[in-house]
């Protein structure tokens, strides 16, 4: 089992980045969908559970393309889906990933609280102390550029090259984290990431675990690089907009899926 928690600090505000992310995640759906893989979205309404309210979501994620070469070729016909299941009470948000053919044997969770800081906190998730030392935290820079895969590197998602015409912010320099906790005129905040990742199969499960944190790393570096850089297209959109983004992107993603070439972020291997 691996346990990590990645932070990921933004020129942006706890309350701009609700729309922010949901705008992104819709975007990033389509981007990494075509070609019979990509992704399902089964359910995409609001729940009440516990005293908390939020938006409960279900999706399947297609992968044949995406798991690297080794794992591919042992996997059985039909096993490279996860089921994600989300519960998005916002400012905390819980995603937990599941494979059916693997059942308990294969989990990921994330939890994630989105803080009004510059990622100074320490514990925020609550652990039992002593699991906490033994959590390894992972600051993640979105401007760093040496930080993403060049096969990754898309020259209009770099924030160290963005401007945003509507909110004056960027491009952020090489001292941008310094600079913004130095400018009380700009919004800051910091997405806190526990991700809890366990893969039971003999032989390889060390292997896998260790290729899905990569992975992890990845994924969330190369989305928060697209919502900075996005932040033209979704700052001052209501939730409202996104329900209706949702609902189109839903469908597009049926249709999607079916046709073209498989898009988006292929393992690094292949």
């Amino acid at each position: 089992m691996i346990i990590k928690e990645f932070r990921i600090v933004l020129p942006i505000s706890v309350e701009e980045y609700q729309v922010a992310q949901l705008y992104a995640v819709a975007e990033a759906s389509k981007n990494e969908t075509g070609g019979g893989e990509g992704v399902e979205v089964l359910i995409n309404e609001p729940y009440e559970e516990d005293g908390q309210k939020g938006q409960y979501t279900h999706k399947i994620y297609h992968l044949k393309s995406r798991v690297p070469t080794f794992l591919g070729k042992c996997a059985p016909q039909g096993s490279l889906r996860v089921h994600e299941k989300a519960w998005n009470a916002y400012p905390y948000c819980k995603t937990i990933l599941t494979n059916e053919y693997m059942k308990e044997n294969f989990e990921i969770k994330i939890e994630t609280w989105h803080k009004p800081d510059m990622g100074d906190q320490d514990n925020v998730h609550k652990l039992d102390p002593e699991v906490w030392k033994g959590v390894e935290v992972v600051n993640i820079d979105i401007a760093d550029r040496q930080a993403i895969s060049p096969k990754d590197y898309k020259e209009d998602q770099d924030p160290a090259k963005f401007k945003s015409v509507k909110t004056g912010r960027g491009p952020l320099g090489p001292n941008w984290k310094k600079e913004l906790a130095e400018d009380s005129s700009c919004p800051h905040m910091c997405a806190y990431k526990l991700v809890t990742i366990q893969f039971c199969w003999k032989l390889i499960g060390n292997r896998v675990e260790n290729f899905i944190d990569k992975m992890e790393k990845r994924v969330f570096t190369n989305f928060h690089r697209q919502l900075f850089c996005w932040m033209d297209k979704w700052y001052g959109l209501t939730m409202e907009d996104i329900r209706r983004m949702e609902d189109e992107t839903q469908k597009e993603l049926d249709e999607m899926r079916g046709k073209g070439e498989v898009r988006g972020m292929c393992s690094e291997d292949k």
